[in-house]
């Protein structure tokens, strides 16, 4: 379990102990039961854990002057944990993650670590939501060449939710390099969560990923079904 004190002598809590699980929102840290989740075993999860274990395995295959470079390479990946503080990747990590990505893109894996890479991410998002049409419209669009937007959505959930749960989130497109605006989601959204619900809310959230597997920011939005 992560703690991180305070002059009040009452800190940040993150992590579990036991049966315990520390956690945070909006108005501070808390703890509650440990619950056990019951293991998915989707086509979709089932594809991801067999490629997680592929690049494991990939990784000790690598050369020390390969995973040299990916150790170097990660240490210019700067990410923030659950309370706020920076930290930089492993190789490991780094090797899994730019390889995923490429996955997810559609490239193979590469063994060789790419230069760090900054891709910018989309401008504006639009959301056009009813029973029988959902698409976003977005810029700049085009994207730029060999660009490809990776779209993630909610299912239908009540109106009064602002902050839906990371994890509530799924990848339902992924673009076309270069592809100009719209782009039309109600096929993959039904097809990943049944029809959109009239009167309910959906949140989407969008990022930019370019040829070697880097990533921009999300850019967020929401709409009710109308």
């Amino acid at each position: 379990m992560k703690y991180l004190p305070s002059l009040l002598g009452v800190g940040q809590l993150s992590g579990s102990a036991g049966s315990s699980v520390a956690s945070r929102n909006r108005y501070g840290s808390y703890i509650r039961t440990r619950v056990t989740p019951m293991l998915v075993q989707s086509p979709a999860t089932t594809a991801v854990r067999l490629n997680l274990t592929l690049l494991s395995q990939s990784w000790r295959s690598l050369t020390e002057g390969q995973r040299t470079a990916w150790s170097s390479l990660g240490a210019e990946m700067t990410r923030t944990d659950s309370l706020g503080s920076t930290y930089d990747l492993t190789g490991f990590q780094a090797y899994l993650l730019i390889n995923r990505n490429l996955h997810t893109y559609g490239a193979v894996a590469v063994s060789t670590a790419p230069p760090l890479s900054v891709v910018a991410g989309l401008l504006t998002m639009t959301l056009t939501l009813e029973e029988a049409i959902f698409s976003i419209a977005y810029t700049p669009t085009p994207l730029a060449a060999g660009n490809k937007a990776l779209i993630f959505c909610t299912p239908s959930v009540s109106q009064g939710i602002n902050r839906p749960a990371a994890r509530s989130y799924r990848l339902i497109a992924v673009t076309a390099a270069a592809a100009a605006s719209p782009a039309d989601l109600l096929a993959p959204f039904t097809a990943k969560f049944g029809a959109p619900v009239l009167g309910s809310k959906v949140f989407v959230k969008a990022r930019i990923m370019g040829p070697t597997g880097f990533v921009s920011e999300d850019l967020h939005a929401s709409a009710i079904v109308n």
